[in-house]
């Protein structure tokens, strides 16, 4: 087995959590987002050295977690499912009902709506980066990023925030 290279440590010490954040809310599962991480990275640990040379690893990790959410879009677990969350998982929002709220919101959309929404506004990409990530073009990016908001906006999990904001 070959040893992972030093760089690669680092990267996933500083960045883990944030990848675990995305993957959660591409998932709308803690449990399941451990495992799209835990995947993900597995799969680009053995390219560390070639893709961090040319100073793309984060976008390179970033695509392989959200091809891998895709490849799972059409798979179904039917494994155990937790009643509670773990005593030790940090709190995810400072308004717990904010939170549940949000994540039903995003699980109303599509998994490539939900990508779009995940990547723009809690990864903070632009849309170049999101359609980089995605393997697609800016146009489809800003299409799936359109119906996401109308599908949001008009979603009545979110309607009260609206009204509390304006």
């Amino acid at each position: 087995m070959s040893e992972v290279p030093g760089g690669f440590t680092a990267y996933v010490e500083a960045r883990g959590r944030a990848l675990w954040r995305a993957a959660w809310l591409l998932t709308g599962d803690p449990a399941l987002a451990e495992d799209l991480v835990q995947t993900a990275l597995a799969k680009a640990w053995p390219h560390y050295d070639r893709v961090a040379a040319n100073g793309s690893f984060e976008a390179y990790v970033r695509r392989t977690l959200v091809t891998t959410y895709a490849s799972w879009w059409g798979r179904r677990w039917r494994g155990e499912l937790p009643t509670e969350p773990p005593a030790d998982r940090p709190a995810l929002a400072a308004d717990p009902e904010l939170a549940h709220d949000v994540r039903r919101a995003l699980a109303g959309l599509s998994p490539r709506q939900r990508a779009v929404v995940v990547l723009r506004y809690f990864e903070d990409l632009t849309e170049t980066e999101t359609a980089a990530a995605l393997g697609c073009s800016v146009g489809s990016v800003k299409t799936h990023h359109a119906r996401a908001l109308a599908h949001l906006r008009g979603s009545a999990l979110l309607f009260d925030l609206e009204e509390e904001t304006t």
